[in-house]
């Protein structure tokens, strides 16, 4: 299902925003179409969402549509048919010392000290990097829906004051796993913490039975967002049909 038509029409209603300045492509302009009201927005509701191009951050659940701009390109894995490139392949077996912990989707102040370091070091001035507890909690931590609050935890590095590397935020759907949003070291970038946590969750779909790996949002001209190239094969949203991309 591509098609908002297919939704009972007393469950959602879109209104589209105003112009804000594309966080992407500095010299866009960006609309978005949100869905309300935001406690009609269930776990079968949103995987209907999903598959016509929405994404959520925290109770907001939107699609771009800007208008003059069609870059942002929703994206899935396939993960039945995605195998690892040989760096993909390196970067798993690297990062094999690393211990995922399902987590309650609470505060906890360990894991928004590593979000504001990886912030200020990956996204500086961005506006992120200045976030304080409540527009984290709103960020990452409100949810209707199934979601999964993993933490990863270097399992060899017994007797370290902290060996917290990563957290990852997921969204279970009907068809598949929705990453929301991952932070993690920004002090070891040659571990590979961001592609190992894709690898990971391609492998917890297997292990789910679940086809797809939703990625949010590609965006070729982006080097923020060009990195999902990386995965193959890969679907895109295109005039309201998943279509392979590459």
């Amino acid at each position: 299902m591509t098609s908002l038509s297919d939704l009972p029409p007393r469950q959602i209603q879109l209104y589209l925003t105003a112009p804000y300045q594309c966080s992407y492509l500095p010299e866009q302009s960006a609309r978005s179409q949100v869905v309300t009201p935001n406690e009609l927005v269930d776990d079968a509701v949103y995987s209907q969402l999903i598959r016509a191009g929405f994404r959520r951050s925290g109770l907001y659940t939107y699609r771009p549509q800007c208008d003059l701009c069609r870059a942002c390109v929703p994206v899935r894995l396939l993960v039945d048919e995605f195998k690892p490139n040989r760096s993909q392949r390196r970067t798993w077996k690297r990062n094999q010392q690393l211990e995922a912990t399902l987590r309650e989707l609470v505060f906890d102040v360990r894991h928004y000290a590593l979000y504001r370091r990886y912030q200020a070091s990956r996204h500086a001035g961005g506006g992120m990097d200045q976030d304080s507890e409540d527009q984290y909690r709103q960020f990452l931590l409100l949810s209707g829906l199934n979601t999964l609050l993993l933490e990863f935890r270097d399992c060899a590095g017994l007797g370290a004051a902290d060996s917290l590397h990563m957290v990852s935020v997921v969204d279970v759907v009907e068809d598949g796993l929705s990453s929301v949003y991952t932070f993690f070291d920004p002090d070891m970038p040659q571990a590979g913490f961001g592609t190992y946590n894709i690898l990971w969750q391609a492998e917890l779909c297997r292990r789910m039975g679940l086809p797809y790996l939703y990625l949010g949002y590609w965006i070729a001209e982006s080097d923020k967002m060009a990195y999902k190239a990386n995965f193959q094969p890969l679907e895109g949203l295109i005039d309201g049909q998943w279509q392979r991309l590459g």
